[in-house]
């Protein structure tokens, strides 16, 4: 697995800016709208946003820098290196645990079992992080996780809310000595930025609409909508569409806003007349350079 820092071109020290910086450009050069059919640039963007998810959240950059490619397991690792033990009745020390990985649980859940020294299960409480889309954190979804109590395999389904950003937890209580913390990490997304619940994007905007004003079609997490760019818009201008954010987390009808970034597009193949144009448009406006 490559170096997650070597995937965007920067060092270890480098600041959130460096990251978020080096990601955009990475971003745009590997694109699948911008390399139709090249199956590695497609490999390289997935990479770059796996890198960006990681390494953009201070939680996991932190578990990353410690434990490299091992970094989802590091609360298990954690917790191996503790000595737990349980209170029982009077106050009187009850069994001692030792927590390992749960089996057979795939990608999803890899949580601790507690088994007491005689290898009974006596308290099962697993941790672990389930990876979600940000479509999915719009607009909630479900995960099936395996618990694994002595012999027996017990599949749950979880669902998780609308509105959960990395860092979220949700709480599966199975029953007075069963306890499942799924924490939940959205993975970046090459289209959308989210800071909070207000959603950040870029749109290309044909030369002339951006001049002129003109009418463009933008995708939101919700479906597409028309966005009026105004006359005489500025690269990198930006346009808020109200309530076409994320949800609220636990009002899922309190929505944040997106923010539009006009990007105008440079015209290809200009004919000798456009070509003409141009320059005319240039002498005339000589005096505003």
């Amino acid at each position: 697995m490559e170096d997650l820092y070597k995937t965007l071109g920067v060092s270890r020290g480098a600041s959130d800016d460096d990251i978020r910086r080096a990601f955009k450009k990475k971003a745009r050069q590997y694109h699948p709208d911008l390399n139709p059919g090249d199956n590695e640039a497609e490999s390289r963007f997935k990479a770059i946003n796996e890198a960006y998810g990681v390494l953009s959240d201070a939680d996991s950059r932190k578990k990353y820098d410690k434990y490299g490619e091992n970094w989802k397991h590091a609360d298990q690792f954690e917790a191996q290196q503790q000595a737990h033990r349980w209170t029982a009745r009077g106050g009187r020390p009850g069994p001692e645990f030792e927590f390992d990985l749960f089996g057979g649980l795939g990608d999803l859940l890899g949580g601790h079992r507690g088994r007491s020294r005689g290898g009974a299960a006596t308290m099962t409480r697993a941790q672990t992080e389930v990876q979600i889309t940000l479509q999915e954190a719009f607009s909630g979804t479900k995960r099936m996780v395996t618990l694994t109590t002595g012999d027996k395999d017990r599949r749950i389904e979880a669902a998780i809310p609308p509105g959960v950003d990395t860092g979220s937890v949700v709480r599966l209580s199975l029953g007075a000595d069963q306890e499942v913390l799924l924490r939940v990490v959205v993975a970046s997304n090459g289209r959308f930025q989210r800071k909070g619940n207000d959603l950040f994007t870029d749109v290309e905007v044909p030369m002339a609409d951006a001049i002129l004003g003109g009418e463009i079609e933008v995708r939101t997490l919700k479906g597409k909508v028309q966005l009026k760019v105004p006359a005489e818009s500025q690269n990198g201008q930006r346009i808020r569409l109200g309530k076409q954010g994320m949800p609220k987390l636990g009002t899922p009808d309190v929505r944040g806003d997106l923010y539009v970034a006009i990007r105008p597009v440079m015209p290809k193949s200009l004919s000798d007349e456009q070509r003409e144009l141009i320059r005319r448009f240039n002498e005339l406006g000589s005096d505003q350079r």
